[in-house]
């Protein structure tokens, strides 16, 4: 039988909502690949597929095609570890914090960037709420991440601004976002989907835990092209596989500087002729930071 390629756009009890060139199709999974050996998701939000078709506005997924990235998690199971997709072939992590109300939170913004390094996710910060501070701290709080060449747009959902610029990034793109409660992030997608009610949505999906109700994981396409990727849970990701000897290596501040260490096995925490030690203190390294660093290295929680 013939397959069309389609992306998924939709998971919810079982059911995956492909987008393909006939428009919207509710798939479910072939048989066969529910019977294939796998330790993770067969099909995730964000997956390329070939469908079958099985009917008006119907089809079968008849096979997954190789996944690019994933933004995933582990949970160990009775049979081992298993990879949890949250979402596959992410074209860009959007990392949104307010500049006030609530406070920054650089050790959760360090944290999601030390995932997105090490899942190859490359990331954009996004400081919103530059209304209640002004440009200028603005820029102070959140500088340091410019000059680690990561990409950063200042925005206010309330006033608009850097809402255009911001759009700009997300063209043709998938995008996942995270960040803190209270960041702004359900207004600011508000304003780049107009049509479309997030805030409304997460309240509903958060009042329907309880009672049985699927808790649903959805793209939704913006008006020029791209994707947004609305699913639950991402301000919980964890350091799930990362060992404490690499952390440094997810720190393009440190990264260069490890290999000038006097010893192979340098904490950068008390070691003499520690490179990474003599950057923050003469500082090329933001000392907060390096705080994240620790913080991460030892185990402590945000």
């Amino acid at each position: 039988m013939s397959t069309i390629p389609g992306l998924i756009v939709r998971l919810q009890s079982g059911f995956y909502t492909v987008q393909t060139d006939l428009g919207l199709l509710e798939c479910h999974l072939r048989g066969r690949l529910k019977k294939s050996p796998r330790s993770g998701d067969i099909a995730a939000l964000g997956d390329r597929v070939e469908v079958e078709l099985s009917g008006p506005g119907r089809g079968m997924i008849a096979a997954v095609m190789e996944r690019t990235r994933a933004l995933s998690r582990l949970a160990p199971t009775p049979r081992g570890i298993y990879h949890q997709i949250i979402i596959a072939n992410p074209d860009q992590a959007v990392f949104i914090f307010a500049c006030a109300r609530p406070a920054p939170h650089p050790g959760m913004l360090d944290r999601f960037l030390v995932i997105s390094e090490k899942q190859g996710i490359p990331p954009l910060v996004v400081a919103n709420k530059v209304d209640l501070v002004g440009d200028e701290t603005a820029r102070l709080l959140f500088g340091r991440y410019s000059r680690l060449e990561y990409s950063v747009v200042y925005t206010s959902a309330r006033s608009g601004q850097g809402v255009d610029q911001l759009r700009q990034q997300l063209l043709g793109k998938i995008s996942v976002f995270a960040g803190p409660s209270g960041a702004g992030k359900s207004t600011l997608l508000n304003r780049l989907l107009p049509n479309l009610d997030l805030a409304a949505r997460e309240v509903s999906q958060a009042t329907s835990k309880g009672k049985h109700t699927t808790v649903w994981r959805e793209l939704y396409p913006l008006a020029d092209g791209g994707y947004v990727a609305d699913t639950p849970g991402l301000k919980a990701l964890a350091l799930w596989d990362i060992e404490a000897e690499e952390l440094d290596g997810y720190f393009p501040e440190m990264r260069p500087l490890v290999a000038s260490c006097q010893f192979n096995d340098c904490s950068h925490v008390h070691e003499p002729g520690c490179a990474v030690l003599a950057a923050v203190a003469d500082g090329r390294i933001h000392p907060e930071r390096y705080e994240s660093y620790l913080r991460m290295r030892f185990g402590e929680q945000e």
